[in-house]
């Protein structure tokens, strides 16, 4: 997990690496809880995310919740295969408001799933 500079617009990005899964659950809560602690807004950068469970959803949902509590913008962005598999599955999309955009390393890494092969036999 990284800390980036700020954006122009007060935005400061803070980039999950690796698991978002109940084994790093106490360290991401602190981390994501202190980034929106401070008066910028948070973008989070899901496109390192290899692994995530009802665990990291459960943080990510609290994050939106304490930046709306905190009146704060909070952005996920450049999401993993792993994350938009979840998202899809548990049909979260519409909850983050975010759109699902896939990280362009992370495009040429992902394994063709049962859905894929229905939406290329539409065509």
């Amino acid at each position: 997990m990284s800390k980036e500079p700020k954006h122009p617009k007060d935005f400061q990005t803070l980039r999950i690496q690796g698991e978002l899964t109940i084994y790093r659950a106490a360290e991401l809560k602190q981390a994501l809880l202190a980034a929106l602690a401070e008066p910028s807004s948070l973008e989070v950068d899901l496109s390192c995310v290899t692994e995530i469970d009802t665990a990291g959803v459960q943080l990510l949902m609290l994050a939106k919740k304490t930046a709306q509590e905190r009146q704060r913008e909070l952005r996920l962005v450049a999401h993993s295969p792993a994350v938009i598999d979840v998202f899809e599955l548990l049909n979260l999309a519409a909850y983050f408001g975010d759109p699902l955009v896939i990280a362009s390393r992370a495009t040429a890494t992902r394994s063709p799933t049962p859905s894929d092969a229905r939406h290329s036999n539409e065509s």
